[in-house]
């Protein structure tokens, strides 16, 4: 899942970076406002992670915009406002969560998890699929009962396909939600990715649809 980092802290920033970039997920991280809306014109993100106080702006300004022009994209607030009131406002504004600076990073990364998981549809975070159980909250597989390790792009492959199992993702669909726009993506890089889920899942895990893309097959 491809996710929008807005944090003008560059300490900050830069741990929530590393943090979610371990996590599997690529990140663009801005620090303004006017380059958040930027990045939004042209990339299809899966997460914000908006600060409140911007040298631009407010970040509740900015949210109450995005959801009076129907952008649904999930939100995460990240803020040292602690108020009461405060919290009120962001969840008002149409945030889909709020959490306090300073905070755990292993935290974040569960809320980033249990956001995505319910905006896919599915609040629970074991899913069986023929042979395979994923655990998108631990992020691990096992086929057969046996564990699999998969590397961080090979594991947002695989989520990417369980949450939405019945989407044609095209090849730019795909890279969209495994690289950030400071990766270099060498032309074969899907190809290869999904080469190795299927040795590692099943051949048939990924179902191919020349010239369409793909999506999730079946697990042996």
């Amino acid at each position: 899942m491809r996710i929008l980092l807005v944090e003008d802290d560059t300490v900050l920033g830069a741990a929530v970076r590393d943090q979610i970039g371990a996590d599997g997920h690529p990140v663009d991280w801005v620090t303004r406002l006017d380059e958040a809306a930027d990045h939004l014109a042209v990339a299809d993100y899966g997460l914000i992670l908006l600060d409140l106080m911007l040298p631009d702006g407010l970040g509740v300004r900015f949210l109450r915009k995005l959801r009076g022009d129907g952008n649904k994209t999930p939100v995460i607030i990240l803020t040292a406002l602690d108020q009461i009131s405060d919290r009120i406002e962001g969840l008002n504004a149409g945030a889909d969560d709020y959490l306090v600076k300073p905070f755990d990073l292993a935290e974040l990364s569960a809320r980033i998890a249990a956001v995505a998981r319910r905006y896919a549809g599915n609040p629970n975070p074991t899913i069986t699929h023929g042979a395979l159980e994923i655990d998108l909250s631990a992020r691990q597989v096992r086929r057969g009962g046996k564990p699999v390790s998969l590397t961080a792009r090979e594991w947002t492959l695989l989520e990417t396909f369980v949450q939405q199992p019945n989407r044609l993702f095209s090849k730019s669909d795909l890279e969209e939600r495994l690289y950030s726009f400071d990766d270099e993506v060498d032309s074969n890089a899907i190809e290869a990715h999904v080469s190795r889920l299927r040795k590692k899942l099943g051949r048939n895990i990924v179902e191919t649809q020349r010239g369409l893309g793909y999506r999730l097959g079946s697990a042996e």
